[in-house]
């Protein structure tokens, strides 16, 4: 009985020593996760046409789930200024905004960062547009904007870098005012009304995000028998994304640095990613600053977009 009461003991002492030696490669592993798994809520300025956003933020968010280790939900939102809105008071984490509606968040969240870009970002370009039965024709030099004074024109939404702020500035610079057209100018809302909406004639003119235009050209869905380009803009930054400071309060301190490579490490090679860069109009994405958004807001200031 005595021997078989030694044995029991020993017995037990090893599968403690077996239960203790497990749980330390345990605790390491999870020291490794992120501190928080709620979900990344994520959301972008609504550009473009509200299916084309939910295919194209829909795949990023399963590729970030997965690089991340968190799920990551993706969010429309009704307009810019709600995506601002959002993002201010945190029901957003991280939003793909545009130069400006990037800068009027980060000023409104201090220590907000801006992370990323497309490559094409650093040097961005607006176009140009007119029907042509305008009149208007096609130009090379600032000085050509001249020609739309007198006709009816077209901007994007009213917070757009793209399809309003850079075009705006661009006019002023030509000395064209916002009175030299005939009636006041519209606010299509999107860059992809602003085509439809020159198209059919409803204006005379407008501007829109180069990028839109080319691809909806490539994809034949423009009719370039009745609209035509007329000038491409000098480049500035644009689109980028914007995280809010705490998510390395929640989800660990080297988690933007993830958010970051996680982009940095999409790959055209893999038909899956580079179905993303495509759906984004890149090849690849660049890591950003706050810094590269400086003379979009001293425009915005300029035109009265930021107090």
């Amino acid at each position: 009985m005595f021997k078989k009461l030694i044995l029991m003991s020993l017995l037990l002492g090893s599968l403690l020593l077996a239960a203790c030696g497990d749980a330390a490669p345990a605790a390491e592993g999870a020291a490794a996760e992120p501190a928080s798994t709620e979900p990344l809520v994520i959301s972008a300025i609504p550009d473009q046409d509200p299916e084309v956003l939910q295919r194209q933020f829909g795949q990023l968010a399963s590729y970030l789930s997965e690089q991340l280790g968190v799920p990551v939900e993706y969010k429309p939102v009704t307009d810019y200024a709600a995506s601002v809105t959002a993002f201010r008071v945190g029901d957003l984490d991280m939003v793909w905004f545009g130069g400006l509606t990037g800068v009027q968040a980060r000023l409104q969240v201090p220590e907000a960062q801006a992370l990323v870009q497309r490559d094409i970002d650093e040097n961005f370009h607006s176009v140009f547009i007119a029907t042509k039965a305008s009149g208007i024709e096609p130009f090379e030099d600032i000085d050509g904007l001249a020609q739309l004074k007198g006709h009816t024109f077209t901007f994007g939404s009213d917070s757009s870098t793209s399809g309003r702020l850079m075009p705006q500035y661009f006019l002023s610079q030509a000395g064209v005012t916002l009175d030299d057209f005939k009636g006041e100018p519209g606010f299509s809302g999107s860059h992809d009304a602003t085509i439809a909406l020159v198209e059919s004639g409803s204006y005379e003119a407008g501007a829109l995000n180069e990028s839109v235009w080319d691809n909806r050209v490539a994809a034949g869905e423009v009719d370039l028998d009745q609209v035509q380009i007329l000038w491409r803009t000098p480049p500035y930054h644009d689109y980028h994304w914007v995280a809010r400071p705490d998510l390395a309060e929640r989800y660990g301190d080297d988690f933007p640095d993830k958010i970051t490579q996680a982009f940095l490490s999409l790959d055209p090679n893999n038909p899956d990613q580079k179905e993303i860069l495509d759906l984004f109009g890149a090849e690849k994405f660049i890591a950003t600053s706050n810094d590269n958004y400086a003379q979009i807001e001293a425009v915005g200031r300029e035109i009265g977009k930021i107090n």
